[in-house]
């Protein structure tokens, strides 16, 4: 059944809503898709659920190529099976917990691991049962702090989840290179261009993970690439260290030596004073000679507020959001915590530390300072990579206006742990040896994760193999963003008229514009639709009497729908215009070859 404007429940904007940050937010509400219900949540109109739709039956299909079987499961989940695995902790304000009339607690979905767990718990117990690929397409929860951009970080979305459950890690590496090789196919089937980047599993956890990014300047990920080929999110980016020295040449440098630093508490004004006390012969001393100490704090289930400290060069920037997924483990703590600048009733707490002259090395009364072992403050001691054996720096001497010279890594101090901690800069050394880093944003699309046993031996999900001895399953779990696809579709195909959307999600084959007077018209344009919806092209036709040709024109470039059919006024010489979308080009064909042309436009995509 045809579309007709004159009944379609649409209303376009020709101007761009207020709070619109981008593109695809901005022209999916101007030409009809979707409503702001409230911040991060919108309403799907009649054109938005058909594109939403051809993109899940895009995901539909390639699910179902690779075996994948498909459920459904309610997004409203008791406390129960989330604190089995302790993520009913881990997500903090990330969730929406409730409570119903008997005080039982509550969650909104953000995801579906253990119910999925469950799921196959409740009905296999055999090798020979596995392996699964089970999946769903279903609304989503996340209390985002700050949603913007449209679809593109909401608090309700639509996410494809689905899961792989195995007997062992052979099995969870066939079921992850299916799903890779599906995603990349579901990508290029959606007309988007996506980088697969190696990432951190976060609170999934697992090994083995990565992340499908649509490169673009709006988003919120920054990965890099190397000439070699390496490609990985920034936070899951492993720096390349110095080659550590042996105890026998780190024992032949030079002793440390304290020295007078007078109002230095910043690295600027430390590297004056350096090149002004000891300058040096092969040139002035750097930032990167010297080792800033910073006081950070993990906030912790329950509000804890656990101080530590990260020593990284002093020319380098901590980067929290990188810290953030790999302190958890150096900590002792399940997840990520959140991680932030130590406030100043933080570092009363520690009253060992003077500020602006901390480091690793003695205090004034021989004691270490740094280290959760054996230090005075008890604080743990983290260092980034750079730090290495036999690294030799200019860093604070834990006394008010002093600094140690020719501090040397595991001679002079030890550490407790290390950890990717600094921001990743345009031009660092790539981990694979082919050259320098070149950064890049995107959008994430999708994520894919070996998680391994963490799920099944949390809620106890075993099968008897083929020696009859019980195993814990192995899982994967592989995750699209459905509604973000569309919203990052916009944003890629669209031009300063509106919308061009790829053929394989448009809301219709072919827009019917009727453009010229008088009844004949219409009735032509009714007749054209019949034939053209008899030849398999689903259709939206402009039947509106009382709009001029140059609003239904308008509205045809910012809906953008890939083709037009124009009836004008080369009717009554029996001609019409095709129009494409995407390019602007125009021409005439006979109403006998209008159906044979459409067919042969549509049948040029192999997405149609």
């Amino acid at each position: 059944m045809a579309l007709r404007m004159s009944t379609l429940f649409l209303r376009t904007l020709r101007d761009d809503p207020a709070e619109a940050e981008v593109a695809s937010h901005r022209l999916l509400v101007r030409a009809g898709y979707i409503r702001r219900a409230a911040p991060g949540i919108y309403t799907w109109l009649p054109l938005g659920l058909k594109v939403l739709s051809r993109v899940e039956r895009i995901v539909r299909e390639e699910m179902d190529a690779i075996g994948g079987q498909e459920v459904h499961f309610p997004a409203l989940l008791p406390r129960e099976p989330y604190e089995a695995t302790g993520r009913w902790d881990e997500y903090g304000d990330g969730v929406f917990r409730l409570k119903d009339r008997k005080e039982a607690d509550y969650l909104l979905a953000p995801t579906h691991e253990e119910m999925f767990t469950l799921l196959v718990k409740e009905h296999y117990s055999s090798y020979k049962d596995l392996p699964v690929y089970l999946y769903q397409i279903q609304t989503k929860y996340r209390d985002e702090a700050r949603p913007r951009a449209g679809l593109l970080r909401g608090r309700e979305f639509v996410m494809k989840d689905s899961y792989s459950f195995t007997v062992d890690d052979q099995g969870l590496q066939e079921a992850y290179d299916a799903h890779r090789a599906a995603y990349l196919r579901i990508f290029e089937r959606l007309g988007l261009e996506v980088v697969p980047v190696q990432a951190t599993a976060g609170a999934m956890g697992g090994s083995r993970s990565e992340e499908f990014l649509h490169p673009s300047p709006i988003g919120e990920d920054t990965y890099v690439e190397s000439p070699g080929g390496y490609r990985a999110n920034v936070e899951a980016v492993t720096s390349v260290a110095p080659d550590p020295l042996s105890e026998e040449a780190m024992a032949a440098l030079p002793a440390a030596e304290v020295k007078d630093t007078p109002v230095s508490t910043t690295i600027a004004a430390l590297v004056d004073v350096a090149n002004d006390l000891a300058p040096r012969e092969d040139g002035p001393w750097t930032a990167a000679d010297t080792l800033k100490c910073v006081v950070l704090t993990a906030v912790l289930d329950g509000d804890e507020r656990r101080q530590f400290v990260v020593a990284v060069p002093g020319d380098r920037d901590v980067d929290l959001k990188r810290l953030e997924a790999s302190v958890g483990e150096a900590l002792g703590v399940h997840g990520e915590p959140t991680v932030e600048a130590a406030t100043e009733a933080d570092l009363k707490r520690h009253p060992s530390l003077v500020k602006g002259y901390i480091g690793p090395g003695e205090g004034p009364d021989g004691r270490k300072v740094l280290g959760a072992e054996d230090s005075v403050s008890g604080l743990t001691f983290l260092v980034d990579p750079r730090i290495a054996a036999g690294t030799t720096w200019i860093t604070g001497a834990n006394a008010d206006q002093k600094h140690v010279f020719g501090l040397v890594a595991g001679r002079d101090f030890t550490w407790d742990g290390v950890v990717e901690s600094t921001v990743v800069r345009e031009g660092d050394a790539s981990p694979d040896g082919t050259g320098a880093l070149t950064t890049r944003r995107g959008i994430e699309m999708g994520h894919i994760f070996q998680l391994g046993r963490k799920y099944a031996e949390a809620l106890d999900l075993k099968v008897l193999d083929q020696n009859g001895k019980q195993v814990v399953v192995t899982m994967g779990s592989y995750g699209i963003g459905v509604t973000r696809s569309v919203a990052a579709i916009a944003e890629t195909h669209h031009d300063e008229k509106g919308l061009v959307w790829p053929r394989a999600v448009a809301p219709a084959d072919v827009h019917v514009v009727v453009a010229a007077k008088g009844a004949d018209a219409f009735a032509y344009a009714e007749q054209l639709t019949a034939r053209l919806e008899e030849a398999g092209h689903t259709v939206l036709l402009d039947d509106r009497t009382k709009v001029s040709p140059g609003v239904k024109f308008k509205d045809f470039e910012l809906i953008g729908i890939p083709t037009a059919v124009v009836v004008g006024r080369g009717l009554t010489e029996g001609l019409l215009e095709l129009k494409d979308r995407a390019t602007g080009e125009t021409r005439e064909v006979s109403v006998d070859e209008v159906v044979a042309a459409v067919s042969a436009v549509v049948a040029a995509d192999p997405e149609a």
